[in-house]
């Protein structure tokens, strides 16, 4: 056996090399941190392992993120207020996913213009109504469907008739907080 002496970064380290090919090589980096490659073999394994997870995680979450609806027909409705909602965001038929809002607009009378992407399969009664809501208190925004009991079912590109404008929390609160200075005042 030899004895090698380095040094690295005012740091003396001592590598006892053996000749034969079996022996445990030492590397520093440019930190002067030592590696010993006898252990490089167990942590490269833990390393896929935790990467393998990682993407099956992400693949997982990906698949379970919910049904993507890509073709459908399209409904219109008209709101005064949408805040919060988005294009891609859910529309819900009693609880269930049966679309997605494709796309906000603003028309000519300053109401919002919402267009309705719902899965073929799906038939919405004319006399349904249609909400902007919230799951939870500080939930995301969907469209909630309230499917009506004609026999008669909305055709491709017609408008929902019954709205419901998306509730502002803040403008409640405010509302009440005026609401409630304003009957103090008066006495």
């Amino acid at each position: 056996m030899r004895s090698i002496l380095l040094s690295v970064e005012n740091t003396t380290l001592r590598g006892i090399l053996a000749k034969n090919s079996a022996c445990v090589k030492i590397i520093l980096n440019s930190s002067g941190v030592l590696f010993d490659m006898k252990g490089n073999v167990l942590e490269s394994v833990i390393g896929a392992v935790v990467l393998v997870v990682a993407v099956l995680f992400v693949y997982f979450a990906y698949v379970s993120s919910g049904e993507k609806i890509k073709e459908g027909y399209v409904l219109t409705a008209r709101f005064d207020d949408v805040s919060g909602l988005t294009s891609g965001a859910d529309i819900k038929l009693n609880g269930i996913k049966v679309g997605i809002v494709k796309s906000l607009k603003l028309d000519n009378n300053y109401q919002a213009k919402v267009e309705l992407l719902i899965r073929d399969n799906v038939k919405i009664p004319v006399d349904s109504s249609v909400a902007v809501s919230t799951d939870g208190i500080m939930g995301n925004k969907f469209i909630a469907i309230s499917a009506g009991f004609s026999e008669e079912k909305l055709k491709p590109n017609e408008e929902v008739e019954l709205t419901r404008s998306a509730v502002n929390l803040e403008k409640l609160i405010d509302k009440f907080a005026l609401g409630s200075e304003s009957k103090t005042e008066d006495k």
